[in-house]
């Protein structure tokens, strides 16, 4: 696949990757003309196209910024992935997710395969600290459908989301999230309880840390 790139298509690769890595969101097609100095936008859409149709990067036309780069394109850059930052959220009872936008952060294979679904989330609340999860913190979300009992999770019930550690017993009150800090009491499962991601990695000090 590499050699079927040119280098003004592996050029337009790179500016895409570094305008994400400093700024948290990808470039305008003007900061992508001005980059690569052209004066056309078809100079930009055809290259744009085929690094498409090399399953390098994914478009989302009706948004400005709209370009994702996708697995193989860091593999052409010899670069780490770039994960998206979708939000905060809490680290105590349900609350609304809060949604932030534009900001990236660059994870090491070590930490994640970059064909993982991925995501970051800003933590709120003290009800984690048991597990290594503190106030402010940054967590590494991993989007999945299975969930073993003792995985520290992020569950949502009725657009409300929450970080907890999931418990499945063969006793009362059988299913449960389980908060780290005795402060905090369990919260039971209700049919609108859903687990929409494990907690792989926990960001302190810039370093990544494994949940407890």
């Amino acid at each position: 696949m590499e050699q079927k790139v040119t280098k003004r298509q592996k050029e337009l690769l790179g500016i895409i990757y570094k305008y994400i890595e400093d700024t948290g969101y990808p470039p305008t097609f003007e900061e992508m003309k001005e980059s690569l100095n052209v004066s056309s936008n078809q100079s930009v859409i055809d290259l744009l196209e085929k690094l498409k149709s090399h399953k390098l990067i994914k478009r989302e036309e009706s948004t400005v910024r709209g370009i994702l780069i996708l697995p193989l394109g860091y593999k052409i850059l010899n670069k780490p992935s770039l994960i998206a930052s979708l939000g905060a959220t809490s680290a105590g009872a349900f609350v609304e997710a809060e949604e932030i936008s534009g900001e990236w952060q660059s994870i090491s294979d070590q930490i994640a395969k970059p064909k993982d679904n991925l995501f970051l989330l800003k933590v709120y609340g003290d009800s984690m600290i048991n597990a290594g999860i503190d106030d402010g913190d940054v967590v590494l979300v991993r989007s999945q459908k299975e969930f073993a009992s003792g995985d520290v999770v992020l569950a949502h019930n009725e657009g409300e989301a929450t970080i907890k550690r999931f418990i499945s017993d063969d006793k009362p009150p059988f299913i449960y999230l389980k908060p780290e800090n005795p402060e905090y009491k369990n919260i039971l499962f209700t049919e609108q309880t859903e687990l929409k991601g494990k907690i792989i990695s926990v960001l302190k000090n810039n370093y990544w840390n494994p949940v407890k």
